[in-house]
């Protein structure tokens, strides 16, 4: 039997690389090999129908087979391809950011309705820069900032807006400390909200790989929420608006935060498409949008 005729075909290896990720509770076995496969091949996902009868050359297969392992001990599909989609925009991603989820597209969606005419704007706690590079995008006359206290992840961010939004400019610290009174028309942010308890209990993609800098808020998942609701009426300009996302059941309690501190005139709260109120934006009293 000659070499050739000895290797698997391109179907048959997808079809035992399926079985695998199932059987490490891999959520989307199918979807997730397919990727890999498509990768290790240098084509699509559509491109497998095509050749899925052919045997599956050495290089792919021995290259394939990293990548299902690294899936299988359930490192994020996006970190093994290094790459995920965030408001139509690719977005490079590693280990040392969040991966940008769906729901995290509502904050842009939220803050473009409520402050469509701001001029001055901050994506607070930037990971790979997905919010910036997405209001940057959609607000060409604004000027955007992007902060992180993470050197690893400002180079993520960097690498990221420098290619989708190379205006935006980037700020080490941590949450509002770095800026100045008044210095915003809207801060946006997706902060840390996951409770000390529940770390746990998070899917071995966020709890094994995630930078828990980025996740983990304190006994009631409130610590970066609180900070920035009570901080953000120093840092926002007259009629300026604070959009955060939120851990679900948490949208009541970060409510009653705003209006303990007296300054905010108007709460809107967001559902995500799994009925979840997953944003809130809170509206700084004043009068009028700065220019300067």
């Amino acid at each position: 039997m000659g070499a050739a005729a000895a290797l698997a075909t391109v179907g048959d290896a997808l079809a035992a690389a399926i079985a695998r990720l199932a059987a490490a509770g891999v959520p989307e076995p199918r979807a997730d090999a397919e990727v890999l496969l498509a990768r290790a091949l240098g084509t699509t996902r559509a491109g497998l129908v095509v050749v899925a009868r052919r045997p599956l050359p050495e290089a792919a297969a021995r290259g394939f087979a990293t990548l299902v392992g690294r899936r299988a001990a359930r490192e994020p599909l996006h970190y093994i391809v290094g790459e995920r989609e965030f408001w139509s925009l690719p977005l490079a991603v590693d280990r040392r950011v969040l991966v940008p989820r769906p729901e995290t597209e509502l904050v842009v969606e939220t803050a473009l309705g409520l402050a469509p005419g701001a001029r001055r704007i901050l994506d607070v706690g930037t990971g790979s820069g997905a919010i910036a590079a997405a209001l940057a995008r959609e607000l060409p006359a604004a000027r955007v900032w992007a902060s992180d206290v993470t050197a690893g992840a400002l180079a993520v961010a960097r690498a990221n807006l420098a290619r989708h939004a190379p205006g935006v400019v980037l700020v080490r610290g941590d949450l509002l400390a770095p800026f100045r009174t008044a210095a915003f028309d809207l801060v946006a942010a997706n902060p840390p909200y996951v409770t000390d308890a529940a770390l746990g209990g998070l899917a071995p993609e966020v709890r094994d790989h995630e930078p828990r800098v980025a996740l983990a808020a304190g006994p009631d998942g409130l610590a970066a929420l609180g900070r920035l609701v009570a901080e953000a009426p120093r840092v926002l300009a007259p009629d300026g608006w604070l959009v955060v996302e939120v851990g679900a059941g948490q949208a009541a309690a970060v409510r009653r935060l705003a209006e303990t501190t007296g300054r905010y005139v108007r709460v809107e709260v967001v559902g995500d498409h799994a009925g979840i109120e997953r944003v809130l934006a809170l509206k700084l009293g004043g009068g009028g949008w700065t220019r300067s």
